[in-house]
């Protein structure tokens, strides 16, 4: 066998390295690989996680391994605000919950969030916008000395809060297993049309969306903020947040300015948590409802024309990773106009004041939100991320900042055109074989004397 000469070993050796770049490049710009498969698991799995789903638990509950619900909370089971339409749905308003952020400054170097909860297990436990307010308060301006001079420093409020409002979960498997390069491919596809648009002279006005990068390289795709990669990550943040229920992932919420509170043994344990999130990932899909009537299966399809001709499908992108029909790209925009502050906002439901220190990067802005998939969206009014819309027409109207070409694009359109859009969005059904809920009492009030639905 004849030997190779050194030149063909470096020829052989560049041509692999060289192939290996390719191969590098390749991937690293290719989608990823797309959902095929969905969700699964065992029946007995579901069942158990569909009990803890729908389980009103309480304080040193027999099922938890630590102290039960609590201290504070906001519900007494998942489905106390997923039940709209079946098992896993949204909530009305009356399920938002308070969440609050103070914005870096002088005073405050750091970027706080966090729930005022509306319920406790004991009074001394109960939060309230006050208790937060007296910790953040206003930072008084005045006539300051400034290099020599006299100026006006106007009062700046750090504090601001929003009602959030509880989504669906229909699908949430699927979403989790899209991958973070679908998500950045897509985005860079919209930015490489943009240029290309831009060449043309033809300049589209609607500023793609912001990737949030979460510590340790992963990317948010869950909840309003995108603040979680992982169902399994919000699930259990859901577990901690809205329910006091520690988990082997989160420790359950602590009363705010309290503490001294004791730790304890998480609530649910391993196996319980992973039931809890298969039940979760394995819910199903919304539909597409294809309408009988001809005529109306042709509006429904000049509906989605004009989705996409609006510039609706910028944002809300028809399939993501091998998803179809999730329509969300699941990026973060600035989608509501500005509002001012008028010299320091008194607290609810006010946007927080440019800060004096700058956001850090990776945080979202406070009038940034993830685009929310539209899948199922005929079936969870209200609206936006604070349900402040009723309908899906004031929805549409109710987009502003980044969203605002396409806001008065649908506006420009005649009155059947708008109807025909609106005619699509209605075809974006819940998933007919959900768990219907059982019938929903009121419960008698807490000990902190406030209701809770049953």
């Amino acid at each position: 066998m004849r030997r190779r000469t050194l030149e063909e070993q470096r020829r052989l050796f560049g041509f692999g390295l060289l192939g290996v770049i390719a191969l590098g490049l390749l991937w690293h710009f290719s989608p990823g690989l797309p959902v095929i498969f969905g969700p699964w698991a065992s029946a007995s799995t579901r069942q158990a996680g569909l009990e803890w789903f729908t389980r009103e638990w309480e304080p040193n509950d027999p099922e938890s391994h630590g102290d039960g619900l609590g201290p504070v909370f906001n519900a007494r089971s998942c489905v106390a605000c997923h039940h709209q339409g079946g098992v896993g749905g949204g909530g009305g308003n009356q399920f938002n919950v308070l969440n609050f952020v103070v914005t870096p400054n002088e005073r405050d170097r750091e970027m706080v969030s966090g729930t005022i909860h509306t319920h406790a297990v004991s009074k001394d436990y109960q939060e309230s916008f006050d208790l937060v307010r007296k910790k953040y308060p206003v930072i008084k301006g005045g006539q300051r000395i400034v290099d020599h001079c006299a100026v006006f420093v106007a009062d700046v409020d750090p504090l601001s809060t929003e009602s959030i409002q509880t989504t669906a979960l229909w699908g949430a498997g699927w979403i989790d297993r899209i991958s973070d390069k679908a998500i950045l491919k897509n985005r860079r596809g919209h930015l490489l049309t943009g240029i290309m648009d831009e060449l043309r002279a033809k300049f589209n006005e609607i500023p793609i969306g912001r990737v949030r990068h979460l510590p340790g390289g992963k990317i948010g795709r869950f909840g309003w903020k995108a603040q979680f990669a992982t169902l399994e990550e919000f699930v259990a943040a859901a577990c901690a947040n809205e329910l006091g229920l520690g988990t082997p992932y989160s420790k359950q919420a602590q009363p705010f300015g309290r503490p001294d509170y004791p730790d304890v043994e998480p609530d649910l344990d391993r196996k319980q948590f992973r039931q809890l999130v298969a039940f979760v990932e394995t819910l199903p899909r919304p539909i597409e409802a294809v309408p009988e009537s001809p005529s109306e299966r042709e509006r429904v399809e000049q509906g989605r024309a004009l989705f996409h001709q609006v510039g609706c499908a910028i944002c809300h992108v028809p399939d993501l990773g091998g998803v179809k029909g999730i329509y969300s790209d699941l990026l973060l925009h600035r989608i509501t106009d500005p509002t001012p502050s008028g010299g320091g906002g008194s607290g609810y439901g006010r946007p927080a004041p440019p800060p004096d220190v700058p956001i850090p990067d990776g945080e979202p802005h406070p009038d940034e939100w993830r685009t929310p998939p539209l899948w199922g969206v005929a079936d969870s009014a209200p609206y936006m991320h604070d349900g402040s819309a009723p309908t899906l027409e004031a929805a549409i109207t109710r987009h502003g900042g980044a969203a605002k070409p396409s806001r008065d694009a649908y506006r420009q359109l005649s009155s059947e055109q708008k109807q025909a859009l609106l005619a699509f969005l209605s075809s974006l059904k819940a998933p007919p074989d959900a768990i219907p809920v059982a019938v929903r009492e009121e419960r008698p009030a807490n000990r902190s004397g406030i209701r809770a639905a049953r």
